[in-house]
C-alpha cells in the first residue's frame, strides 16, 4: 500500500484530493456534508456511523462512498481497519475517547472535524471571509443578528455552522458569498485547528457540556480556540472575565484588536450603552471623545429585543458587522425588521393576569438565569438532561422571586434535592408521566394550580430535552400545545420577537 498522503498541501479545493482514504464519523447533517464534499473532490470515502436515516445511507451509496454501521460490542469495524484511512474526519459531538478516534490517534492518523475541512477547501467558489461566534448561550441569535446586520449593508452572506447549515454546504454554494456567519459548538472547537478568522466573538462562558469535555477547564479551552489566529477584531463581553483572560491569552495576527462590550457605558474600544442608546465607540475615527448611535433600548422594546440578554447580543453582533465594515444606518435598518426564533422567551398565552412563557431553548443554568432574571413572581418548569451540570446556585439565587416549581425530567432527584438544600419554602411539585406526548400536559396542570394573578409561568428547564423529547423545539411545541389547551387565549403579538 502507498505510503499516507502529506495532508500540509491539501489547502485548496483545487489540490489534489483524488484517492485520500478518508473515514469519516457520523452521518447526520455535518457528516452527510463531509462525505459529500470529499466524494467531490475524488476522495475515497467510508462513512461509519451507529445509525442514520435511510435516506443518507442511500445517498452515501449514490455518490460512491461506502457506509459501515458500528456493531455493539466491536472495538472498530474491520471494514474501517481494512480500508487503512489516512485520514479521519470527525462530526460534532463524538466524545474525544471514542473507540474509533482512540484507535486512529494510537496510530498517527490525523483526525479533523468538520470545520478544519470547510476551512481548507473554503475557496471552490471565492473565498468568504469568516466571522465565528461561540458562547454558552446566545450564539444563534448573535449569528442570525450579525447576518441580518451585514446584508443590510449589501454584502453577500450566509449564516452557518452549528446554527443548522453545515460551513461545508455555504463553502459548495454556486452563488458565492462574501462573509460567513459561524457558530460554532464547543464540540466543533474541540477539534479545529489551522483556521484565521477575521473576526470572532465569545458571549459567555458558565457550564455546560462537562459530561462531554471532562472539565469545565477543558470547556474553557474548547472554546478559547476561537480566538486563535483572528485577523481583525476579538469581539469579547467585558462582564465575564473568562472570555477577557482568553483574547490575553490567545495567539492572534498582528494588529488585531479586543472589542469589549457590556450594557455599561463603552471604553474606548468598546461597544455600550449609554443612557438608553446602545454606542459604537471602537470603530470609528475619533473613539477618544466620541461615539456612534447605533439604536436605542426604546427602539428594542418596540421589537421586544429589550432584553438584558438580547442587547448584549445585539452588541455582540454590531461589533462583529462593525468590523467588517457594515455602518450603524445599515444594523439599524436590520433591527427594525428582526425577529427571533421560537422557543426563545416566547409569550405563549396571557390569559387572567397569568402569563405563560416558553424558553425551551434554555439548555442550561446560564440561559435559564437570563430568562429567570428577567421575571419577578414566577412558577417555574425546570428539569431534564442536566450534562452534568449542578443546579443548586441557580435554586439558591432565585428561590426569593419563585411561587412554585414543576418538576420535569426522568432523573429529578438531583433537581428535588436542590429545592430542598436551597429553597426549602417554594412548593415543588413532580410530573412524573413518562410518555413525551403527556408530560407537559401534566406539567401545564400543575403549573396553573400554583399560579396566581400577576404570576409567569416560565418553562426555562436549565437542561437538554433528550431524556424525554426529540429536542429543545418538540419540548417548546408541546408545552404551547398545552397551554393552549388549558387556557386558551392567543400568544402575544410580538411572541416571536422575544428570547
Amino acid at each position: 500500500m502507498a505510503s499516507p498522503r502529506d495532508l500540509s498541501v491539501l489547502t485548496s479545493w483545487h489540490a489534489d484530493w483524488s484517492g485520500l482514504r478518508v473515514g469519516v464519523l457520523g452521518l447526520g447533517v455535518t457528516g452527510f456534508s463531509v462525505v459529500d464534499t470529499l466524494a467531490e473532490l475524488g476522495a475515497q470515502v467510508m462513512v461509519v456511523a451507529a445509525g442514520a436515516e435511510e435516506l443518507r445511507i442511500t445517498m452515501v451509496d449514490v455518490i460512491g462512498a461506502t457506509y459501515v454501521q458500528e456493531r455493539s460490542g466491536e472495538d472498530v469495524p474491520h471494514e474501517l481497519i481494512e480500508f487503512a484511512p489516512e485520514l479521519i474526519v470527525v462530526s460534532p459531538g463524538y466524545h474525544p475517547d471514542h473507540k474509533i478516534l482512540l484507535w486512529a490517534a494510537e496510530r498517527n492518523i490525523p483526525i479533523w472535524g468538520d470545520i478544519e475541512l470547510a476551512w481548507r477547501v473554503r475557496d471552490k467558489v471565492n473565498t468568504a471571509q469568516w466571522l465565528m461566534v461561540t458562547g454558552t448561550n446566545g450564539k444563534t441569535t448573535t449569528v442570525q443578528l450579525t447576518a441580518a446586520m451585514l446584508a443590510a449593508a449589501g454584502f453577500r452572506v450566509a449564516p452557518c455552522g452549528n446554527i443548522g447549515v453545515p460551513v461545508l454546504d455555504a463553502v459548495r454554494d454556486p452563488q458565492g458569498f462574501d462573509v460567513f456567519v459561524v457558530e460554532l459548538s464547543s464540540y466543533q472547537l474541540h477539534w479545529m485547528t489551522g483556521v484565521y478568522p477575521y473576526s470572532a466573538a465569545v458571549l459567555n462562558i458558565a457550564d455546560d457540556h462537562l459530561d462531554w469535555h471532562g472539565s469545565f477547564e477543558a470547556y474553557v479551552a474548547a472554546k478559547a480556540k476561537i480566538f486563535e489566529n483572528t485577523q481583525v477584531a476579538c469581539v469579547y463581553n467585558k462582564a465575564d472575565k473568562l472570555t477577557e483572560r482568553m483574547v490575553e491569552n490567545a495567539d492572534v495576527m498582528e494588529g488585531a484588536r479586543a472589542i469589549g462590550f457590556d450594557l455599561g457605558a463603552p471604553g474606548k474600544s468598546d461597544l455600550g450603552v449609554v443612557d438608553g442608546i446602545l454606542c459604537d465607540r471602537a470603530f470609528l475615527d475619533d473613539r477618544h471623545s466620541t461615539a456612534l448611535e447605533i439604536t436605542t433600548i426604546r427602539d428594542l422594546e418596540e421589537r421586544g429585543l429589550a432584553a438584558p440578554h438580547i442587547v448584549a447580543n445585539i452588541l455582540a453582533a454590531s461589533a462583529l458587522a462593525r468590523s467588517f465594515g457594515a455602518p450603524t444606518e445599515a444594523i439599524y435598518e436590520a433591527l427594525k425588521t428582526f425577529s427571533l426564533d421560537s422557543h426563545r422567551n416566547e409569550v405563549v398565552a396571557s390569559v387572567g393576569d397569568i402569563t405563560w412563557i416558553d424558553d425551551s431553548k434554555a439548555t442550561n443554568p446560564h440561559a435559564a438565569d437570563a430568562s429567570l432574571t428577567a421575571n419577578q413572581s414566577i412558577v417555574w418548569i425546570v428539569g431534564g438532561l442536566l450534562k452534568g451540570v449542578n443546579i443548586d446556585e441557580l435554586v439558591s439565587r432565585h428561590a426569593h422571586r419563585l411561587r412554585g416549581a414543576v418538576i420535569i425530567g426522568v432523573d429529578r432527584e438531583p433537581v428535588t434535592a436542590a429545592f430542598e438544600r436551597h429553597a426549602p419554602g417554594v412548593t415543588v411539585l413532580e410530573v412524573e408521566a413518562d410518555d413525551t406526548s403527556h408530560v407537559m400536559v401534566h406539567a401545564v396542570n400543575l403549573a396553573a394550580d400554583l399560579a396566581h394573578s400577576g404570576d409567569v409561568v416560565l418553562l426555562a428547564p436549565a437542561a437538554a430535552s433528550m431524556d424525554q423529547f426529540t429536542d429543545y423545539a418538540e419540548r417548546g411545541r408541546l408545552f404551547a400545545q398545552a397551554v393552549r389547551n388549558k387556557v386558551g387565549g392567543e400568544a402575544d403579538g410580538d411572541s416571536a420577537s422575544h428570547e
